[in-house]
């Protein structure tokens, strides 16, 4: 019997490629989008379009009712809106996908957090799912929040699994992947970041998503990570990939430091967004923010491949559309 999944987010860099990876695995699929969204790769595709947005509660409603799994993608970001309306979307717009899952017949919720949640407790040690961190800026506080809604929706008898992708690296991710790849091969670019990451494949993400749904157990959460590398070995790597680009200069921290306090004053005058956006980002954009994926791996058969595992499809993609 053919399974259903109703998916937030569908249009997004994420739930793109999940909706191509249950389409290719037989799912019927509806996708939640926007009026105006571009529904790119997946416009010709067999998807069921429910046209709303998080706050549209007869549209989830029919999204979600009747679906064996609900996939929680949607959300937003610092580089989009202001930090009230970042926190509140992420916030108040999963308690609406919850809601409606509570009112519906629905098999299991299956929400997309952020590792930005949980934070290694000291410089040096890999975090894991029990290092529930303090939240940094409107975007992990909304999360945060969520993750509270989704919790108490799994203790109440609700079927819920949370899952925590760190920094997502993959073709049509137009943010962090296209920044990554112009610190290691723009000339025009010649510093990168002081710190670390855990770098993981978007297709590693969609396998861990759908491994949440067949294996996780209800209200727990799972990291989905991949490699731990400074911005200094993900750089290199992607250089000598891609054969020759510049040795690169690493940014001072104290620089990243100083520009945070510039950030929140041009915010708070100007209404403009600059990276690192506050104090509390430019100090975590200095760090090592290093993740254990061992949880999903021991309990859902999570695996995850290498940075140059990924490169070739996202190196055609950055140079044909990024790079024009």
């Amino acid at each position: 019997m053919t399974k259903t999944a109703a998916v937030t987010g569908a249009t997004g860099f994420l739930g793109t490629h999940l909706c191509e990876r249950l389409l290719e695995d037989g799912w019927d699929v509806r996708g939640l989008s926007r009026p105006n969204s571009d529904r790119g790769r997946l416009a010709p595709r067999d998807v069921e379009w429910h046209v709303g947005d998080l706050f549209d509660e007869p549209t989830l409603r029919s999204l979600v009712d009747g679906a064996d799994a609900v996939f929680h993608l949607a959300g937003i970001g610092l580089w989009n809106a202001d930090p009230d309306a970042v926190e509140r979307v992420n916030r108040d717009g999963t308690a609406n996908v919850v809601s409606a899952c509570r009112g519906a017949t629905v098999g299991r919720l299956v929400f997309t957090s952020t590792a930005g949640t949980r934070r290694p407790p000291e410089e040096g040690v890999v975090a894991d799912e029990t290092d529930v961190a303090e939240p940094i800026g409107a975007y992990q506080k909304g999360k945060a929040a969520a993750e509270e809604l989704v919790d108490r929706y799994a203790a109440d008898g609700g079927d819920a699994v949370t899952v925590h992708p760190t920094s997502v690296f993959g073709p049509g991710d137009d943010s962090f992947t296209a920044q990554l790849l112009t610190m290691g091969l723009e000339r025009t670019m010649p510093a990168h970041l002081p710190g670390g990451l855990s770098i993981v494949g978007v297709d590693d993400v969609v396998d861990g998503l759908v491994l949440a749904y067949e294996e996780g157990e209800p209200g727990e959460h799972y990291i989905l990570g991949g490699e731990n590398l400074t911005y200094e070995q993900a750089v290199s790597r992607i250089a000598s990939h891609a054969d020759g680009s510049p040795a690169r200069i690493q940014v001072p921290a104290t620089a990243i430091h100083a520009a945070g306090p510039v950030a929140e004053t041009v915010g708070a005058v100007t209404n403009r967004h600059v990276f690192p956006f506050s104090r509390g980002m430019a100090r975590l954009a200095t760090s090592r923010l290093f993740y254990s994926s061992r949880k999903a791996h021991e309990e859902l058969g999570y695996e995850y491949e290498p940075l140059e595992a990924h490169l070739p499809e996202t190196l055609e993609w950055y140079r044909t559309t990024v790079r024009g």
